[in-house]
C-alpha cells in the first residue's frame, strides 16, 4: 500500500514541501495529495504591489505540478481529525447540478480524506488584534481578495485624499511606499507604536526616513490605533486621523482550524514542533510556514514570513522522507541573514542581521537593494513555481516499520 501523504496549503511553503516530498520518494510508494483553496499559486511578498495598481502574472498548479505524481485537490479545508487521521474538506467537484458524480462527496461538496501523514502548511493571515472598527473599516493585504479590495477602493480616491498604513512592520513600509509612489497624488501615512524602523541598524533608519521623506509619507511615531472609523482612525492619546482608507498591517493570526483540534498549539494556535517541524503531539503530522512554532538559534522562535517558511519545509520534506526511507535524518539550518524590504519599486533595504534576526551595522540601500529584493521575489517564486526543478533526485523506497532503522537526527 502506498504511505498517503496530504499537505494542506500550497503557499510558498506548502507547495515546496509537496515538490520536495515527491523528488525524494517512489511514487509506488508514496501518495502526495496537494489541497489548497485556489488553484493558482499566489506571491504573497508581492500583495503590496498589486494593491498599489502592479500586475502579479498567474501561475497555475495545474501546471506547476504536472508530470510530478502530485495530485492537487481545489478545495477549502473545513476540519482535521488529528487522532483519526482524517482531513474534512469542501469542493465544488463532484456535482453537476446538484446531482453527485463522485459518491465520495457529499452533496455539499464535503469530503473526508484519510492520511497517514499531514503536512499543516495552512500560513496565517491578518490580525485586526481586536481593535475596534478594524474588521469593519479596514483593508488587510494579507490576501489576494484582500489586495484587490484594496486595490479597487485606492482606484477610486481622488487626489488629496487620505489613506493611512497602521503597522511599521515590512509589511507596512513596502504598503506605504508603494501607494505612494504609485498614487503621489494622495495624502499617505504611516502610524507606529514605537519608534520608525526601531528594529533596523543606524543605516537602515536613516535610509528609510529619507525615502519616505521623498515619497512625502507623513509619520506617525509612538501612536497606538485605537480605533477604527469609516473615514478617520482613534489613538491611544484621543487623537483623530484622517483615513479615508486605512490599510491594517499590524502583524498576522494563523489559520484557526489547527486550534480546534487535539494537536498542541501556541496560545495563538501555532502548532508546537520539533526540529524536524514534527508534532510534538501528533507524530504523524508536520507543521511548516506561519503555522508552526518553531524555534531558531537559541531557542528564539521564528518570526512569520517566506525567510523562515521555506527552510521549515526543506526541513520538514527531507526529514520524513528519511524517516519513511530509513536514511539519516539531515537538518537544514534555521537562521537568518537579511531582511529584505522594498521601498517603492525603485529602491529599497537590505538590513544585514545576525542569525537570530538581531540587526548588524551593514545595509544596503537604494537602487541595488530594489534590485536585490526583486531577485529574492524571483527566487522564492520560482522555486515555489518549479517544485522538483534543481533539487537533486534522490528517490528512494519506502522501508516499513519492521525494518526501518533507529533515527538519527544531524546536529544544526
Amino acid at each position: 500500500m502506498q504511505h498517503r501523504i496530504i499537505v494542506l496549503g500550497a503557499g510558498y511553503t506548502g507547495a515546496v514541501a509537496a515538490g520536495r516530498l515527491a523528488r525524494r520518494l517512489h511514487r509506488e510508494d508514496a501518495a502526495i495529495t496537494l489541497v489548497n483553496a485556489e488553484p493558482d499559486f499566489v506571491e504573497r511578498v508581492r500583495l503590496h504591489q498589486l494593491a498599489a495598481g502592479g500586475h502579479l502574472a498567474p501561475r497555475l498548479f495545474s501546471e506547476m505540478f504536472a508530470g510530478t505524481g502530485v495530485v492537487l485537490k481545489h478545495a477549502q479545508v473545513t476540519g482535521i481529525d488529528a487522532d483519526r487521521r482524517t482531513v474534512t474538506v469542501r469542493t465544488a467537484a463532484g456535482t453537476d447540478g446538484g446531482r453527485r458524480t463522485d459518491p465520495s462527496i457529499g452533496t455539499d461538496g464535503t469530503e473526508e480524506l484519510e492520511y497517514d501523514t499531514l503536512v499543516y502548511a495552512l500560513g496565517s493571515g491578518w490580525d485586526t488584534q481586536g481593535v475596534p472598527g478594524a474588521a469593519e473599516h479596514a483593508h488587510e493585504i494579507a490576501s489576494r481578495p484582500g489586495a484587490l479590495r484594496l486595490r479597487e477602493r485606492l482606484a477610486r480616491l481622488d487626489a488629496g485624499a487620505h489613506v493611512l498604513v497602521v503597522g511599521g512592520g515590512l509589511t507596512g513600509l513596502e504598503a506605504a511606499t508603494e501607494i505612494a509612489e504609485s498614487r503621489p497624488d494622495l495624502d499617505v501615512a504611516l502610524a507606529v507604536r514605537g519608534d520608525l524602523g526601531d528594529r533596523l541598524s543606524p543605516k537602515g533608519r536613516r535610509h528609510l526616513r529619507k525615502v519616505l521623506g521623498r515619497l512625502g509619507v507623513t509619520v506617525h511615531e509612538h501612536t497606538a490605533v485605537t480605533g477604527v472609523g469609516a473615514d478617520h482612525v482613534s489613538t491611544a492619546d484621543g487623537t483623530r486621523l484622517p483615513a479615508d482608507v486605512t490599510v491594517w498591517t499590524t502583524g498576522f493570526a494563523v489559520h484557526p482550524i489547527a486550534r480546534a483540534t487535539t494537536l498542541e498549539v501556541t496560545g495563538t494556535g501555532r502548532i508546537v514542533v520539533d526540529r524536524t517541524m514534527r508534532s510534538l503531539s501528533h507524530p504523524d503530522v508536520y507543521a511548516i510556514g506561519d503555522a508552526a512554532m518553531a524555534a531558531g538559534p537559541g531557542g528564539k522562535p521564528l518570526r512569520m514570513s517566506c525567510a523562515s517558511g521555506i527552510p521549515t519545509a526543506w526541513q520538514a520534506a527531507d526529514a520524513l522522507a528519511a524517516r519513511l526511507t530509513g536514511q539519516k535524518i539531515p537538518a537544514v539550518p534555521l537562521r537568518y541573514f537579511n531582511q529584505c524590504v522594498s521601498l517603492g519599486r525603485r529602491d529599497g533595504l537590505i538590513q544585514y542581521v545576525t542569525a537570530d534576526d538581531r540587526a548588524v551595522r551593514a545595509a544596503l540601500t537604494g537602487r541595488f537593494a530594489a534590485l536585490y529584493k526583486e531577485v529574492v521575489c524571483k527566487g522564492a517564486a520560482w522555486g515555489a513555481a518549479n517544485p522538483t526543478l534543481g533539487i537533486p533526485s534522490r528517490r528512494r523506497r519506502i522501508v516499513r516499520e519492521r525494518s526501518r532503522p533507529s533515527e538519527s537526527v544531524a546536529a544544526v
